[in-house]
C-alpha cells in the first residue's frame, strides 16, 4: 500500500520550505513520490515553490479553492484516487493553514482509497516565532492541527537561538491550546524536533517517515467556513524592490489593516526574475526565485483588505491589480 503523510501547521508556519527538504530526501532515496496540495484559497503561491522538485519520481498536483465544502472535499477524494491508482511509495499532503483533520482520516476510509493507502507521519510544523497570544480561531488551529500529530517539528530557528528555551515554550502553547478544545493529548519535549533544519540528517528523515499519527478527540470550535476569512491574496503588484520592506512594515504597523501575522509571496524584479517575500512582525526575509506569480498573500485576523488596497495601490504599477 502507499504510505500517505499529512503536513499541518497554521497558516505560514513553514509546511512548504518543511517539504522541499522532507521530499527531496526522498527522492534522493530513491523513493516515487507525490505532493498534493490541499488548499481552500483561489492562488497557491506553495505550488510555485514547490515546481523544483518536479522530476520522473515526483509528481506535483493540486486541489484549489471553489465551491462549497462538498465539492472541495470530492475533488481531494478524486485526486487521491487518481495517485492511488498510479503506485506511488509515498503521498505527502500538504493541507490549508485552515484545515479540519477529521476530513483527512475520513476519506481515506472510504472506499477505494481504503484498499490503496495507509497513513504514514502526521508531521506538524510549529514556527519558533508564535506569539504567545493569538486569537481565539487561531488558538484552535494550532491545537487542532498538532492534535493528532506523530511528530512536532520546530521551524524558523536561528544559529544562537536558544532551542531548548523556545522548544519548552512552543510546548507550553500547545498544550493550553489543547486544553482549551478539551483534547486530552499533552505533548512532552522529547515529542518536538528543536534544531536547525539545515543540520537534519537521514536518521532525522527516517524518524520523521516512521513517526506515525495519534488518534485524539477534540471540540471543534470553529469550522475551516468562519475562519477563512483571515487569508487574502493581492495580486499584479510591481513595486521598487527598495520600497517593498517599507510596505510591509507599514502594513503590520498599522491596526487598522487588522492584526497581521503574516505576508508572503513574490514580486516580479527589474531582471525578470522574481524577488521571494516572507515577513512576520519582527523580520522581513527576502531572496530570490527563478519562477513566480505577482501576489502577497496577507494573514491575519480581522484583515481590512480595503486599507492595505489602499498602501499597496500607493507604490504599485501594475495597472491589473486585484485583490480577494
Amino acid at each position: 500500500m502507499t504510505k500517505i503523510d499529512l503536513i499541518t501547521g497554521i497558516l505560514g508556519s513553514g509546511k512548504t520550505t518543511f517539504m522541499l527538504r522532507y521530499a527531496r530526501h526522498l527522492i534522493d532515496s530513491g523513493e516515487k513520490i507525490a505532493i498534493l496540495e490541499n488548499d481552500f484559497g483561489a492562488v497557491n503561491i506553495d505550488m510555485m515553490i514547490l515546481q523544483e522538485l518536479k522530476c520522473d519520481r515526483c509528481q506535483l498536483e493540486m486541489v484549489a479553492g471553489g465551491g462549497d465544502a462538498d465539492c472541495h472535499r470530492r475533488r481531494f477524494k478524486t485526486q487521491l484516487i487518481s495517485l492511488g491508482m498510479q503506485g506511488f511509495d509515498r503521498v505527502i499532503v500538504e493541507p490549508s493553514g485552515i484545515f479540519d483533520m477529521d476530513e483527512f482520516f475520513d476519506i481515506l476510509h472510504e472506499s477505494p482509497l481504503d484498499r490503496w493507502f495507509e497513513t504514514g507521519s502526521v508531521l506538524t510544523i510549529i514556527d519558533a516565532e508564535t506569539e504567545d497570544d493569538l486569537s481565539p480561531q487561531m488558538e484552535y488551529l494550532l491545537a487542532s492541527e498538532a492534535a493528532c500529530s506523530g511528530r512536532l517539528i520546530l521551524s524558523k530557528l536561528h544559529p544562537g537561538d536558544d532551542a531548548e528555551m523556545i522548544a519548552e515554550r512552543q510546548i507550553s502553547h500547545i498544550n493550553r491550546a489543547l486544553e482549551e478544545i478539551k483534547c486530552d493529548r499533552r505533548f512532552r519535549r522529547s515529542d518536538m524536533t528543536a534544531q536547525l533544519w539545515d543540520d537534519f540528517t537521514a536518521e532525522d528523515f527516517g524518524a520523521f517517515m516512521r513517526a506515525g499519527y495519534r488518534g485524539s478527540a477534540y471540540i471543534k470550535k470553529f469550522s475551516p467556513d468562519e475562519i477563512r476569512s483571515s487569508v487574502h491574496y493581492f495580486m499584479h503588484i510591481n513595486m521598487p524592490e527598495s520600497s517593498i520592506e517599507s510596505v510591509i512594515n507599514s502594513i503590520f504597523n498599522d491596526q487598522g489593516c487588522g492584526r497581521i501575522y503574516r505576508i508572503k509571496g513574490a514580486l516580479p524584479d527589474v531582471n525578470g526574475g522574481w524577488i521571494k517575500i516572507n515577513a512576520t512582525r519582527e523580520k522581513t526575509e527576502i531572496g530570490r526565485a527563478v519562477n513566480g506569480q505577482s501576489v502577497l498573500i496577507v494573514i491575519g485576523d480581522g484583515i481590512d483588505r480595503d486599507r492595505i488596497d489602499e498602501v499597496f495601490k500607493a507604490v504599485n504599477t501594475d495597472p491589473e491589480y486585484v485583490s480577494i
